[in-house]
């Protein structure tokens, strides 16, 4: 059956059974390989996307529920000046590195709701995160990090009014 999505702001339109997980339409279908099979039953999180703004386990999610424009990690930035992906190269978070499309994305989420988080927050929101290499701490390090370097952007509008 023909599924309409919208996947980084680009509408494709997949052909697939109903039950396809939205992990193998990423991975095999759009060719997007950043998202990551850990799992497969939403326990690790490394499948981790945006969907509508929330962080959303690509790999029990069947491509008949994806409603809203979904985010991979290719998505946040192809030049990677995302506050995330800053903020994670800053701290040198990653070891392996196997698990950290999942882990910016649901930091990613988070930021979106909530711009300034706190410490418990930060553990709330990333609790169904996990990294084997034990970045934690850098982790949650590089997600306020990230906040400051977007708190002390200019939003799209200041900048479109200033040009």
């Amino acid at each position: 059956m023909p599924y309409n999505l919208n996947v980084n702001g680009k509408t494709t339109t997949v052909d697939v059974p109903a039950d396809m997980p939205l992990l193998w339409v990423i991975r095999d279908i759009l060719n997007l390989k950043g998202t990551k099979f850990g799992c497969g039953v939403a326990q690790c999180g490394a499948c981790t996307v945006n969907m509508a703004g929330r962080a959303v386990r690509s790999c029990i999610t069947p491509v008949s529920a994806a409603k809203g424009p979904i985010t991979t990690i290719e998505g946040l930035s192809a030049e990677g000046t995302h506050p995330l992906q800053q903020a994670w190269m800053e701290i040198d978070v990653p070891q392996c590195g196997y698990c950290q499309a999942g882990q910016i994305m649901s930091a990613n989420a988070l930021l979106s709701q909530n711009p300034k988080p706190s410490d418990a927050q930060i553990t709330t929101a990333m609790n169904g995160n996990l990294c084997r290499c034990g970045t934690y701490l850098r982790i949650r390090q590089a997600i306020h990090r990230a906040a400051a370097i977007a708190a002390n952007r200019p939003t799209q509008t200041a900048r479109a009014a200033a040009e």
